[in-house]
């Protein structure tokens, strides 16, 4: 299977992956309208040895085929005010 990947351009490190030629009719209008006008990264071909960022091969293909889209968001970064708290609690006992 070939996979389309978008980047977004109003959402830093935000993906879109999509079977090869994409269909942006299976996007949901909320998705669409936040994500922006797609643009094209590259096409990879899906198989099973690829490594990709943040999932399996399988899993992509698997979202792939059930929804028609795979969104990669950022991952959720640690509040350095919380990790400073907790340092400093750790620190105290």
């Amino acid at each position: 299977m070939l996979c389309a990947i978008y980047r977004s351009p109003r959402r830093a490190d935000t993906y879109l992956y999509m079977p090869h030629p994409a269909d942006f009719t299976k996007i949901p209008e909320p998705l669409q309208k936040s994500f922006g006008q797609p643009i094209h990264v590259m096409t990879i071909a899906l198989k099973p040895e690829r490594q990709l960022a943040r999932l399996t091969v399988e899993e992509l293909t698997e979202h792939l085929n059930e929804a028609g889209f795979y969104l990669q968001m950022p991952p959720k970064q640690e509040s350095l005010l919380d990790a400073h708290k907790k340092q400093q609690q750790e620190s105290a006992s």
